[in-house]
């Protein structure tokens, strides 16, 4: 019965969001207030397991995410993406021109959100292609599988971070299991699959962007560009690696542990990058503030959204359907890592938002983690590799990307949903192989 609750909460929830177009926030709490009740908690315990899902989710989100929209917003603003991307490309040439733009996604996608790394990058693979003379998606695919891998599988992004907070996961190992598996997904699902993509060439729409192309003087050098782009990574990068090769005892790992931190991190590259692209590069300290500012509302819903996922995971928690799940598992047999990878999978499919369907997910399968001792950080993974199967017409990044590609609606199921299927599939195949080794 408890299960059966669980379905019809997920039924609704699909119901609200794809049938009456409700928003993701308040189908999650409304799903929450249902599934609450209807498992026979008392209506004012649901509404205080609401708060503390919200709150235990936020609380350390909230300064994560913050931080990170302020990172990329300075990085966007002030031309320090567009010289990444411009020197990458003028350093590796038109014969691989497509490594150059893999490389750009992954730098800029780390500290953005894909739709905003995407809208911030597609000016400068629309000039790509026109001043090489390459077709549109030979340069775009690879763009869009870096940013999409990123978006998956590296933390601080806003889906492996939550998820790693619920399943109590440490980040830093989430980072670096991510880089092993992103990297050669992001080569298959790029380079490679676009060279199977020719027969869907068209031409870039017209008056759909606006970009701000900066002069070579208005943009800070390529250094200190990558550097402040890259600061949170290497020092969670750093982290991890005094925790794998330091005892606990020692004086170094604390402070990497205190710096790499990810709320830490993060803080510690906003401030940086406030000087080395803002105050240093002649910018008035009014003007880098207000660029602060207005990063954070482009991610008050986002962040509403995970609060609502984490509300309904604590409702799962507390009303029993946990431990119920937990207690069936005992007994099977099924790698608790294939069947996150499946639960986020059907989700993706049903609603669409991949970070609906990891943290949804994250709370189906939370007390799986107790009960098989299965990694965390690989359990995160494969959430994250499960929430990006199959893109399609009920996701937000399915049109962004049909309509800058200039597609028909079978062309963007056979290129971009493709493309985020063998995301999916290699990091699900990637997540099982380090399993065998960790």
């Amino acid at each position: 019965m408890p299960l059966l609750i669980v379905a019809i909460g997920v039924a609704l929830l699909l119901l609200l969001m794809l049938g009456f177009k409700v928003n993701g926030f308040i189908s999650l709490i409304l799903v929450s207030l249902v599934v609450g009740v209807a498992e026979g908690m008392p209506a004012l315990n649901v509404v205080k397991s609401i708060q503390n899902g919200m709150g235990g989710t936020l609380g350390y989100l909230s300064l994560v995410l913050g931080f990170g929209a302020m990172l990329g917003k300075l990085i966007a603003d002030t031309g320090a993406a567009q010289r990444i991307a411009t020197t990458l490309i003028d350093k590796f040439g038109k014969k691989n021109i497509q490594w150059a733009v893999v490389i750009t996604g992954f730098v800029v996608g780390i500290a953005m959100f894909y739709e905003v790394g995407f809208v911030l990058l597609i000016p400068l693979v629309f000039t790509i292609a026109a001043s090489t003379e390459l077709p549109l998606l030979y340069v775009g695919v690879p763009m869009a599988a870096a940013l999409s891998v990123t978006h998956a599988f590296l933390p601080p992004h806003p889906g492996p971070t939550a998820i790693a907070v619920v399943y109590g996961a440490n980040i830093s190992m989430t980072l670096i299991y991510g880089i092993i598996i992103g990297i050669p997904t992001a080569i298959v699902a790029g380079p490679i699959f676009s060279k199977f993509l020719k027969r869907f060439e068209h031409e870039p729409p017209k008056g759909l962007f606006n970009p701000k192309i900066f002069k070579n003087e208005e943009m800070p050098s390529f250094g200190t560009s990558v550097f402040t782009a890259l600061v949170p990574v290497i020092l969670m990068a750093l982290a991890a690696v005094c925790e794998m090769t330091l005892p606990k005892t020692s004086g170094i790992r604390h402070t990497f542990e205190f710096i790499g931190d990810p709320v830490m991190a993060m803080f510690i590259s906003v401030i940086i990058a406030v000087f080395t692209l803002g105050v240093n590069r002649g910018h008035k300290m009014t003007d880098v503030m207000n660029i602060i500012a207005e990063s954070i509302s482009g991610i008050a819903m986002i962040l509403l959204i995970i609060g609502g996922g984490g509300a309904f995971k604590q409702v799962l928690i507390d009303s029993g359907v946990g431990k119920y799940i937990a207690a069936i598992m005992a007994g099977s047999t099924m790698s608790p890592l294939l069947l996150a990878w499946l639960v986020a999978a059907i989700l993706r499919l049903s609603l669409g938002s991949a970070t609906v369907a990891a943290m949804t997910t994250s709370g189906i399968v939370l007390p799986i983690i107790a009960t098989t001792h299965a990694n965390p950080a690989l359990m995160v993974l494969a959430t994250g590799a499960g929430s990006v199967i199959f893109s399609h017409v009920n996701d937000p990044g399915f049109w962004i990307f049909k309509e800058y590609f200039n597609l028909s609606l079978g062309e963007t199921l056979a290129s971009w949903s493709v493309l985020e299927t063998i995301i999916s599939v290699m990091g699900l195949a990637g997540v099982l192989l380090i399993n065998m080794f960790v």
